[in-house]
């Protein structure tokens, strides 16, 4: 299941008092899942596993949604049985998903409800919740923790300058990653040959 590039956060998710912080990232979440009929089919597991949560947290973050009655849940069941065999989430309140499939189209342009990749936390300084789930996105092994003291250490400054774009960041630090992988990868091969040949 591969997210769309953009997430969408209504104004009257974001700003509700009665939805914690994490059930107003998980609206977020669905809202790029979404396929064509405006339908999320993500399990419980999916987005335990996204945020390194146990499944019974992931279903109270959606229960809070279904109270506020931004999302409705419908299952299947197998036939002739009661075994769920699916479950479905759609969104009830806020922007008509079912038309912004396309995040690219025109009329979402300035749409500042509108949550991307690159720009989301940009201007603020990142949770390691924030970091750990755009690490995933990307599958790009950093570890969060480690990404975040880093920066914690030097009061979110690169050089003298301080970090406009933390995403931007985490792209150099796969960059860097890659090359290093290789320059390892090139010294086992080396000394693997010199064993083989008794040096």
């Amino acid at each position: 299941m591969k997210p769309n590039y953009y997430a969408i956060l209504t104004s009257e998710v974001r700003y509700n008092e009665n939805l914690t912080p994490n059930a107003k990232l998980l609206y977020a979440e669905i809202t790029a899942l979404i396929n064509m009929n405006g339908e999320c089919f993500a399990s419980n597991k999916y987005f335990a596993d996204l945020y390194g949560k146990s499944k019974t947290t992931i279903s109270k973050w959606v229960s809070e949604l279904v109270k506020e009655g931004f999302v409705e849940v419908k299952l299947t069941y197998k036939e002739g049985t009661k075994q769920i065999d699916k479950r479905y989430i759609q969104i009830k309140k806020g922007a008509s998903l079912k038309k912004q499939v396309n995040p690219l189209s025109e009329n979402l342009k300035d749409n500042n409800t509108i949550v991307n990749n690159n720009t989301t936390y940009s201007n603020k300084k990142p949770s390691i919740e924030d970091i750990k789930q755009y690490c995933l996105q990307r599958n790009n092994g950093i570890d969060a923790e480690q990404f975040f003291d880093f920066y914690e250490s030097k009061n979110w400054y690169v050089g003298k300058n301080k970090m406009k774009n933390w995403q931007a960041a985490i792209r150099t630090w796969e960059k860097r990653k890659t090359k290093t992988s290789k320059i390892d990868a090139q010294l086992d091969n080396y000394n693997n040959a010199k064993k083989h040949l008794g040096l």
